[in-house]
């Protein structure tokens, strides 16, 4: 009975080692790198992309003129609030208007300027994006391409912008309290 146990207890830990394994094969709320350098995260994350060739950041034209967009094409935001290379928006302010991160280099496609990305270290030590020292967010309202419902908004004490791709905000439109400037319920 002694030579049984020691088999029966190596087998034991042989098989928890292999469920150890195989529950670290797991895709759950992994993030992978994209080719140019961004980071993907889950499908529910405004910041991922399932197209893996996309820069991190772009252009794209729309009736405010041309902004930055992220990899999946959405609208990217600065906050006044916000200093030079520092971000202050977090919490709540994060839930809705949620930073644009990454885990590698920043690359930039059509009228974006490669030259003007940057990265801060956010207070939770993800990397987030900056543009002429702008931190870049989305707008949790911005649900696709072509939406830019975020655009000045006033929510968390102080204005949201489009960016230009000189780095500048874009303050025409969404200022007078129409649909566009409103946060989503629960803000």
């Amino acid at each position: 009975m002694s030579s049984w146990r020691p088999r029966r207890l190596g087998a034991i830990g042989l098989l928890a080692g292999i469920a150890l394994v195989a529950a670290g094969c797991g895709s759950s709320g992994s993030s992978t790198s994209n080719s140019a350098g961004g980071t993907s995260s889950s499908s529910s994350n405004p910041a991922s992309s399932s197209t893996d060739s996309r820069p991190l950041v772009q252009t794209a034209n729309g009736s405010m003129g041309t902004h930055l967009t992220g990899p999946s094409g959405r609208a990217l935001y600065l906050w006044v609030a916000d200093s030079k290379d520092k971000s202050i928006c977090s919490g709540a302010c994060a839930k809705a208007w949620p930073p644009l991160t990454t885990k590698a280099r920043t690359s930039a496609a059509g009228a974006a300027r490669a030259a003007d990305l940057g990265t801060i270290t956010r207070a939770d030590g993800s990397k987030q994006v900056t543009y002429n020292g702008h931190p870049l967010y989305y707008f949790i309202g911005d649900t696709g391409p072509g939406m830019t419902r975020g655009q000045g908004s006033d929510g968390f004490g102080a204005k949201w912008w489009l960016v230009s791709p000189a780095g500048a905000s874009i303050t025409r439109g969404g200022s007078t309290g129409a649909s566009s400037t409103r946060m989503p319920s629960g803000y």
